[in-house]
């Protein structure tokens, strides 16, 4: 990088500085009227709090949940596109990435009118006689996973995408002329090659689900708190900035945990 590039960084750099860095890290470790020894003692008392351990786990096994449906799904999905000849391939993929552009809070409300007493699951299931009555689908950890995997589909969708559109397809023409089949040159061509964008894609669904709030709040309601409501309920209910800033360095630190872990194994990946 030459001395000219690294001054046009400069005034980007500060303004994330001053605009993000320097906010985040008075909020983590010292919020307002708490000392920094009131955050980490608090944060201490929560690894501790079989209830606080109860939402930490819930977090993370649902956010690794959602990771693992949106990874299945959007790879492939991400490969038929990249490899697609159709005229209408362009089309498809816009289709694919269409609910990014649309609120957050739009696609939930639609999943309350499926998932809730009188939705139209439950008015299926009773109509076709597989209920009794229509089962409580909301306020659910399976209403989190299905809200959250498809806020973050099309974005796994586009990450994966980027990763397969990169890889010559000559290569899966090679692969199946020394006798490879379809499958194994999926796995063994494309799928090794395109794993920095399969990383990239889980980082993000990851970091998105554990950090999400407007979806777990309104899905899964108070009986199914996780880090992002319960960071609410400190800063906006209880007042109790010590535990919202505790709550939100162990967000921090499970985010750039499994995004350090998933690095590793990218790497590691990339090498075999």
């Amino acid at each position: 990088m030459t001395r000219k590039s690294a001054l046009l960084l400069l005034p980007g750099l500060a303004f994330l500085a001053i605009g993000f860095l320097v906010p985040a890290v008075a909020m983590l470790v010292a919020p307002p009227g708490e000392e920094t020894t009131a955050v980490f003692a608090r944060f201490g008392e929560m690894l501790t709090d079989p209830y606080e351990l109860r939402i930490i786990g819930r977090t993370v096994t649902l956010g690794l949940i959602v990771t693992a449906i949106c990874v299945g799904l959007g790879f492939p999905i991400a490969y038929l596109l990249a490899r697609s000849t159709s005229r209408w391939g362009g089309v498809l993929l816009a289709l694919a990435i269409f609910p990014l552009l649309l609120s957050n809070v739009v696609r939930t409300f639609g999943w309350l009118v499926l998932l809730g007493a009188n939705g139209a699951i439950g008015k299926l299931l009773t109509s076709t006689g597989l209920a009794d009555e229509a089962p409580q689908l909301l306020y659910t950890p399976l209403a989190i996973v299905l809200g959250l995997t498809q806020l973050f589909l099309p974005l796994a969708i586009i990450s994966c995408y980027s990763a397969v559109a990169q890889i010559d397809p000559g290569l899966d023409d090679a692969a199946r002329g020394l006798g490879a089949g379809r499958t194994r040159t999926f796995w063994t061509v494309v799928v090794p090659l395109a794993l920095p964008g399969v990383v990239v894609a889980a980082t993000l669904v990851f970091a998105g689900s554990v950090t999400a709030y407007t979806t777990p709040y309104l899905l899964g309601g108070s009986g199914q708190r996780m880090l992002a409501t319960q960071l609410f309920s400190y800063a906006s209910v209880s007042v109790d900035w010590a535990a919202a800033s505790a709550t939100a360095l162990i967000m921090t630190i499970l985010v750039f945990l499994v995004s350090g872990l998933s690095s590793l194994a990218g790497r590691k990946g990339a090498t075999t």
